[in-house]
């Protein structure tokens, strides 16, 4: 009697399957390596812009204006030391800036705005959803909390995204800081909804009902048991989010109310030079396909991580 070697082999953990299943979606595989190569590109463009200045997206030099990208300074140019030679790879913008150096710093800028973004917006539907799962038949004087909370989202829901936010945007002082607020404070919805179906569900289980006949605290049972098995929706919905973050930035920054100069983002790029594109379509073309890039890879990473997350889609 021969015995079957996989019969044998140990079950597999959850995330060895969740590594198994992802592995075998070349999309969501390709996006991955894309925002890995984006991770990288918006630290090196930190550490090159802003530590130690190797290109630096600030300096003007008209004399080099509008030059199309691989293009060497022109001799009356100010002297440089950059590398590849002081070659313009992407070429230059309408005050003569490198293109190349304000794609590199604006990669870390569009980034940050996209994660700390989705972090607040994070931590405000986690916090109000698990409150409506969890609490929500508590009653607050002739109203429940989960009806509470689930009213004010319908409501905010009600309201355009992008109009409240560029609404709040025109009447706050122009900053980075005051772009990621602003976008995380008004797209935490969809994740307070997806919290709130699954501590719905998860509040019947029995280990929950188990750890509260144990008398565990509360908060210990929903910080514990409760939140880590929630967070597989959440996962996509935050992958999502980043690209929404990063489209929402470039957005405002095309209507001139994004991050103010100095500090480049893809979106400010793209505002500046939607006015040549037929003189310098370089302007225009280069950080909108740095967006349509990262914003694809971001959802196909979402996509695979909603497949691999899921048991029902498993089987397919």
């Amino acid at each position: 009697m021969s015995l079957d070697p996989e019969a044998m082999a140990p079950p597999e953990t959850p995330w060895e399957e969740f590594l198994r299943i992802f592995q075998k979606d070349y999309q969501a595989l390709f996006g991955f390596w894309v925002l890995m190569l984006l991770l990288v590109t918006a630290l090196a463009g930190k550490a090159f812009t802003e530590w130690w200045v190797v290109f630096d997206p600030e300096v003007v030099r008209l004399t080099d204006k509008f030059l199309p990208p691989f293009s060497v300074p022109s001799p009356d140019s100010l002297p440089t030391d950059r590398p590849f030679g002081g070659m313009y790879l992407m070429g230059t913008d309408e005050l003569g800036r490198d293109v190349f150096a304000r794609m590199f710093q604006g990669s870390f800028v569009s980034l940050s705005i996209g994660f700390v973004a989705v972090g607040i917006s994070l931590g405000i539907g986690i916090l109000l959803g698990g409150l409506s799962g969890f609490y929500g038949h508590v009653k607050l004087w002739f109203i429940t909390v989960d009806t509470l909370i689930m009213r004010f989202t319908d409501a905010m829901m009600c309201f355009p995204t992008f109009f409240l936010i560029l609404t709040a945007v025109a009447l706050l002082p122009p900053s980075i800081y005051t772009i990621m607020m602003i976008i995380g404070l008004f797209s935490w919805m969809g994740t307070a909804r997806f919290v709130r179906a699954e501590f719905l569900s998860i509040r019947e289980q029995d280990y929950v009902t188990a750890a509260k006949a144990l008398g565990i605290p509360e908060g210990r049972i929903i910080f514990r048991h409760m939140v880590p098995n929630a967070l597989a929706p959440v996962f996509v919905s935050a992958t999502i989010g980043v690209a929404s973050a990063i489209l929402t930035e470039s957005g405002l920054s095309f209507l001139g109310f994004g991050v103010p100069p100095p500090d480049a983002t893809w979106g400010n790029i793209l505002s500046d030079g939607k006015g040549f594109i037929f003189d310098a379509p370089w302007l225009f073309f280069i950080p909108g396909m740095a967006i349509f890039i990262v914003v694809l890879a971001f959802n196909l990473v979402g996509e695979g991580l909603r497949e691999a997350l899921n048991p029902k889609l498993r089987s397919r």
